[in-house]
C-alpha cells in the first residue's frame, strides 16, 4: 500500500508546476561556468529593467538562478525570491508570475532560483520532506548562498528579504522562514503548505508575517491536507500562534464574477507582524489573477511583503 500511495502522490503533484522536465542533472540553461563568470546577461522581452542569468557552485553542485534588477532599481533594495512549483523551472516562474513589471515600480531586486532534479522521480523539486523525502539537496544552503552572492554583488536591504513560491515553492517558502528565519523577513504561499518534517522542525527566530493564498478546488495541494501536507488551517494556526496574533481574525469578503472567498487577517501580533489568509471559492490549483479568478496573486504578493521587515510592520 505504501508504493501505491507514494505512486498516486507522484502522480498528482506533478502538475503543480505547470508541466515539463528536464533530464539535465544540473538543469543549467546557460553555456558560462560557474568558475569564471557568475552572471551573464538574459534576453527578456518581459519587463524594462534588466535580467540575468546566474550560477553558482553549493554543495558541489552547480546552481542556476536568474535576477530581475527592476528599471527603478536603487541602492539597498529589497529582495523577492520566487521559486517555482514541482516539475517546473524558474524560467517559467519568471514568466507567469509577472513580478517584473511590479519591480519596475517599486525598485526591488526578484530572485528566480532553479531547483534540482528528484532522483526517485526525475522531476525538478525543492527539498521539503513530504513527497520529497529521500532528496539530499541542500536548499536552504542553496537561497542562503545567493543571498550572500546577493550582498556581495549589489546593494540590497538585508532586513528586506521575501520569499513567495507556487506549490512546491510556496512548500519552500515556509520552509525557507523556518530554517533561514535570521535573513527571511516573510513569506506568501500560493497554493503551497507545510509537510509534516517542515512544520516538526520549525524553529524561528523571530515573529514572522506570513500569508497564504489557496483554493477550496485544489486537488493537488488539498485544503485539508494529506498525508504529505498539513491543512491550511493547521498552518495557520502555527503561525498565528507563534506570532501571539488574536485567536480570532477580521473576516473579509473577496466579491466578484469568479465566485470570490474570503480574507482572513490575524492580527495584533508580536512585533505587528500579520497571519493572513486569502481562501478563493472557485479556485484549483493556480496561479490568480483577474482573468481567473477574484485575485491578482502577484500584486497581491507584494502589498503584503512590502510592509515589513525582519523586525516586524515598517514605520
Amino acid at each position: 500500500m505504501k508504493l501505491i500511495y507514494t505512486i498516486i502522490c507522484i502522480f498528482i503533484i506533478s502538475s503543480c508546476g505547470g508541466g515539463g522536465s528536464s533530464s539535465d542533472s544540473s538543469l543549467n540553461d546557460s553555456n558560462e561556468d560557474a568558475s569564471t563568470q557568475p552572471c551573464s546577461p538574459y534576453q527578456s522581452n518581459i519587463g524594462s529593467g534588466s535580467t540575468f542569468t546566474c550560477l553558482i557552485e553549493h554543495d558541489n553542485i552547480i546552481r542556476q538562478f536568474y535576477i530581475y534588477l527592476g528599471s527603478s532599481y536603487v541602492s539597498n533594495s529589497p529582495v523577492l525570491f520566487s521559486l517555482h512549483g514541482y516539475t517546473s523551472r524558474g524560467l517559467w516562474n519568471m514568466n507567469y508570475t509577472g513580478f517584473q513589471s511590479i519591480a519596475d515600480q517599486n525598485g526591488f531586486l526578484v530572485i528566480y532560483p532553479q531547483g534540482t532534479l528528484l532522483p526517485s522521480t526525475g522531476q525538478t523539486h525543492w527539498n521539503v520532506g513530504g513527497w520529497t523525502t529521500g532528496s539530499t539537496t541542500d536548499d536552504v544552503g542553496f537561497i542562503n548562498e545567493v543571498i550572500e552572492f546577493l550582498d556581495d554583488e549589489y546593494s540590497i536591504d538585508k532586513s528586506r528579504i521575501y520569499s513567495t513560491g507556487m506549490s512546491n515553492g510556496g512548500y519552500m517558502s515556509y520552509k525557507l522562514a523556518c530554517d533561514l528565519s535570521s535573513k527571511i523577513a516573510a513569506v506568501v504561499s500560493v497554493t503551497g503548505s507545510m509537510t509534516p518534517e517542515t512544520l516538526d522542525g520549525c524553529s524561528p527566530t523571530h515573529a514572522t508575517s506570513i500569508a497564504q493564498i489557496h483554493g477550496l478546488q485544489d486537488s493537488v495541494v488539498n485544503y485539508y491536507g494529506s498525508l504529505w501536507s498539513e491543512p491550511i488551517e493547521e498552518v495557520i494556526d502555527y503561525w498565528s500562534n507563534f506570532n501571539n496574533c488574536s485567536e480570532t481574525p477580521e473576516t473579509i469578503e473577496i466579491t466578484g464574477s469568479n465566485g470570490g472567498g474570503i480574507h482572513d487577517i490575524y492580527s495584533n501580533c508580536d512585533n505587528q507582524t500579520n497571519v493572513e489568509l486569502f481562501l478563493m471559492t472557485n479556485m484549483g490549483h493556480d496561479w490568480p489573477n483577474f482573468d481567473n479568478h477574484d485575485l491578482q496573486a502577484s500584486t497581491t504578493v507584494w502589498d503584503f511583503l512590502s510592509k515589513y521587515d525582519i523586525n516586524g510592520l515598517i514605520d
